[in-house]
């Protein structure tokens, strides 16, 4: 295969296999889905490419798309690759303010919305924010239907790989969220590494059950085309539902993050015993989020699959990944090896991990330079190299509390908090003390069912597990549900500090 762009690798995989299905949008039955094949996944780019450049749409042109993981949302960003255009996307739970921040930011021509989605009004936001904007703004309706006309008004397709024609938006919680530049060459890069480091076979079918506006998306579809196997799209992953999905089509390889396996895990608990979820399923995948060592144990005890683990982020989306031919060692306590070209560098002192690689950015929108005179960009996430190559996280320089002049890791405590029955999920933060510099304060998600915590439960459990005493946390608050992002549901702990920083809590002096 000799193309460089992505539009190479769509038409490359349209010659190769055009009878081969590409892409199911899975529903909750089987007539209400669509398939496309390769073929049919070009053409019909191409036809949306032509109906977008009859729009003013030309290379160069910045485009914002907010729509949900479908097939027309795969057509859209195809038809702009095609184009030549830089395309913005934005994940569709974005309100008034970040999308505006994002049409400001970019400047861009060009929204993509899909009308109303989910009880919200997209369209009328893009009237309301296309009204406070400097410059024009031409809303098109991508949901339903998609621009068309004969590709022959189309230029030729772009043929530099290594030009910005993607803005990627990091997940800010209490500052704005950054635009992420990237090119095609960097997104095919890390969708090659990912698909070599899964070991993919030609029989396996895919899910992409996270938003496709995230990194992720184009990254997913590049490892699609590269092996020609299908994927079924989720427009809304949430279970039991999106079970029947994944049963009728066989689905063998899904993922998304540690909350995504959790999920699944908390399905397979309800079955009887020998019974699997997903009898299809042999490979579970994902990153995006810490993943305490415990969870792979349960989960490939209780779904009966294999899990891989990696390192990734919208700056850089793949570092390391697991290798499934790993041993269970490795996979439970680490996050995989980084692929051939991928370097990392731990910071002496602090333990900061810094990126340098064919996958990683080309920077930030509209800010500094962030890389160090080496090449290397500092990810502000801390842990270290095994001697067989293997990265572990041990968490980030911000989850570092330092309570009366010690360090503490919160992703320690938290790893701890996940093994007592009573915890579905943890998240340990630094709050301001007047006395201590920090406190520590855990919060929980509980399973349904379970006996309310308290915070003499919790520092029992930690003691049983040999936690120092000026770790053990001083305030507990219990939450329904965790806060998470709108791409692969990390926890948001800066909502979390924000929220219970003045809470008292219940809290009790462990010093």
């Amino acid at each position: 295969m000799t193309g460089t762009t992505l539009w190479d690798l769509v038409a490359w995989r349209a010659r190769r296999t055009p009878g081969a299905t590409a892409l199911i949008q899975g529903a909750a039955s089987a007539r209400h889905e669509r398939h496309l094949t390769f073929g049919a996944l070009h053409r019909r780019a191409e036809r949306v490419a032509a109906g977008l450049y009859e729009r003013g749409v030309r290379p160069g042109s910045r485009v914002v798309w907010q729509l949900p993981t479908c097939l027309n949302t795969v057509l859209l960003s195809l038809a702009l690759a095609r184009i030549g255009a830089v395309q913005s996307p934005v994940v569709p739970l974005y309100r008034d303010h970040e999308a505006g921040q994002v049409l400001r930011r970019t400047r861009a021509a060009f929204l993509a919305v899909p009308g109303t989605w989910r009880g919200f009004d997209h369209r009328a936001m893009a009237h309301r924010l296309a009204a406070a904007l400097p410059g024009p703004l031409t809303v098109i309706d991508a949901y339903d239907t998609l621009p068309d006309a004969d590709p022959a008004v189309l230029p030729p397709p772009p043929t530099d790989a290594g030009e910005v024609r993607w803005i990627f938006w990091t997940s800010g919680t209490t500052a704005g969220p950054k635009g992420v530049l990237h090119t095609d060459h960097s997104l095919r890069t890390a969708g090659r590494c990912l698909a070599d480091a899964l070991r993919l076979r030609p029989t396996d079918i895919g899910s992409m059950a996270f938003p496709y506006a995230h990194v992720a998306g184009p990254e997913y579809t590049v490892l699609l085309l590269l092996h020609g196997i299908p994927a079924v799209l989720l427009e809304h992953f949430a279970l039991p539902g999106s079970l029947a999905a994944y049963r009728r089509h066989h689905v063998t390889v899904a993922g998304g993050s540690t909350a995504f396996y959790s999920l699944f895990l908390a399905e397979a608990r309800k079955l009887p015993p020998g019974r699997r979820l997903l009898p299809s399923l042999r490979l579970l995948a994902g990153g995006g989020a810490p993943k305490p060592p415990g969870l792979y144990h349960e989960a490939v005890a209780g779904l009966g699959c294999q899990l891989t683990h990696g390192y990734a982020m919208t700056e850089a989306p793949m570092v390391t990944m697991g290798d499934p031919h790993d041993s269970a060692e490795h996979l439970a306590t680490t996050d995989g090896r980084p692929p051939a070209g991928m370097e990392i560098r731990i910071a002496p002192g602090t333990g900061e991990i810094s990126v340098r690689g064919p996958a990683v950015c080309r920077g930030y929108l509209d800010e500094p330079d962030p890389f160090d005179p080496d090449g290397f960009l500092p990810t502000g996430d801390l842990g270290h190299l095994t001697p067989t190559g293997h990265l572990v996280i041990t968490g980030r320089l911000k989850d570092i509390i330092i309570r009366k002049g010690e360090n503490i890791s919160a992703q320690e405590i938290e790893e701890l908090l996940h093994r007592h029955p009573g915890v579905a999920d943890a998240a340990v933060i630094g709050l301001p003390d007047a006395e201590r510099g920090e406190r520590v304060c855990a919060v929980v998600e509980q399973p349904p069912g379970a006996a309310e915590l308290t915070l003499d439960t919790v520092l029992a459990h930690l003691r049983s597990q040999d936690l120092a005493p000026h770790k053990l946390p001083e305030q507990l608050e219990v939450l329904a549900a965790l806060p998470r992002g709108a791409t692969l549901r990390k926890v948001l702990k800066g909502e979390l500090r924000e929220r219970f920083g003045a809470v008292a809590g219940r809290r009790r002096d462990v010093s």
